[in-house]
């Protein structure tokens, strides 16, 4: 059968399908192509708005000068301390061996505190007693001396009479021996022998007087060696008991160390035990305070005296004070991990003051590495904000 064409039904179904089979892969092609240009014009499009930006509105230049300032600023970590501090210690006592120190009265810690003003006070009943008893015995010990000095006076003028009573027996006997050509045989003889005999006593008793002289004196300086020394043990037992009692140097306020007593660490107080010489209390004035830090070897090279610094105080996140570097160690210290790595302290002063600014803070020093005049818009003012 045919159609009103004149071609077979078969044939006019089928043609219009094959003509559509054979346009269909040339639109493609003509999309990939299309979409290959769209790609590259939009690629080249945001290359050139992004070079423009970059040289144009300034937004570029700007994100790298802030950059450029981040890598100006070096942060430190440090701990604040008093410029002017005084270390108080448990009292060394002269002339005894103590083990250990009763607290029995204590300041609190952050008490303010004039220059005389009572810091703590030791047991000192042990001094007292030492005193009273070496007192005792240093005048027992000097009643002693002056005993043993009037035995003496008195064997001295014993000795002294004895020597006058020889010297004149001496004399009687060399009249004797000029009436010698007026005796006999035997009583010359006798005069000669009373001579000699004078002469003899005379002699020992000069030879035992200066001995026993000698001899009480040795005695003597023995009993005062003991009294001056049970004197001097008195006067140390009267120093300690004076030193029982610490009293402020400087105007200030109160600060306790963290020591080791009694098995672990911590802060004094009334009734426990201090070892002498044990620094357990510091009296800082508040009013000049710096931050000490440490710098490892390659930050310490782009430090210099008179660079301008934010301190930051970890516990006051509001506090914001100005510094100031003022010092470097130049002798470091080898590093925790690596003896070839050094680090050096260095000192920052505080300007201002805060009530809430106290010794052994930690805090964080922002310094201004770009320069040392510290003219940059980033410095603050002095005090807190």
């Amino acid at each position: 059968m045919s159609n009103p064409d004149g071609l077979p039904r078969g044939e006019s179904e089928t043609a219009p399908a094959d003509s559509e089979s054979r346009s269909h892969p040339g639109w493609l092609k003509g999309a990939v192509w299309i979409g290959l240009a769209a790609a590259l014009a939009l690629f080249a499009i945001l290359i050139f708005r992004t070079k423009g930006t970059g040289h144009g509105d300034g937004v570029g230049t700007q994100t790298a000068a802030a950059q450029m300032g981040a890598l100006q600023t070096l942060r430190l970590k440090g701990m604040t301390a008093a410029v002017a501090a005084r270390s108080i210690q448990a009292p060394q006592l002269a002339g005894q061996q103590l083990g250990s120190l009763t607290i029995t009265k204590l300041i609190p810690s952050g008490t303010r505190v004039k220059q005389g003003d009572l810091l703590v006070e030791f047991d000192r009943q042990a001094q007292l007693r030492d005193s009273v008893d070496k007192q005792a015995q240093s005048e027992d010990q000097n009643e002693k001396v002056i005993e043993e000095q009037a035995k003496e006076a008195a064997a001295r003028a014993t000795d002294e009479t004895e020597m006058t009573q020889a010297e004149d027996a001496l004399s009687k006997a060399k009249l004797e021996m000029e009436k010698v050509e007026l005796m006999s045989r035997i009583d010359a003889e006798k005069a000669q022998e009373d001579l000699d005999e004078a002469q003899a006593t005379l002699k020992q008793l000069k030879e035992t007087f200066e001995l026993k002289r000698k001899a009480a004196q040795a005695s003597i300086r023995i009993l005062e060696i003991q009294r001056d020394r049970t004197r001097e043990t008195m006067l140390h037992a009267q120093a300690n008991s004076a030193l029982m009692e610490i009293h402020s140097p400087i105007d200030g306020i109160v600060v306790f160390n963290t020591i080791w007593k009694q098995g672990s660490m911590g802060e004094v107080k009334e009734g426990d035990q201090v070892r002498p010489g044990v620094p357990f209390m510091q009296v800082v004035d508040p009013a000049i305070m710096e931050v000490h830090v440490p710098v490892n070897q390659e930050d310490v090279l782009g430090l210099k005296l008179g660079q301008k610094a934010e301190v930051h105080l970890d516990a006051y996140s509001d506090l914001v004070f100005e510094g100031q570097l003022v010092s470097i160690d130049p002798m470091g210290i080898p590093g925790d991990f690596s003896t070839k790595l050094r680090n050096f302290s260095a000192t920052f002063s505080i300007k201002g003051h805060d009530p809430r600014l106290m010794p052994d803070l930690s805090a964080a020093v922002d310094v201004d590495a770009a320069g040392t005049d510290g003219t940059g818009s980033r410095m603050t003012g002095s005090g807190s904000r």
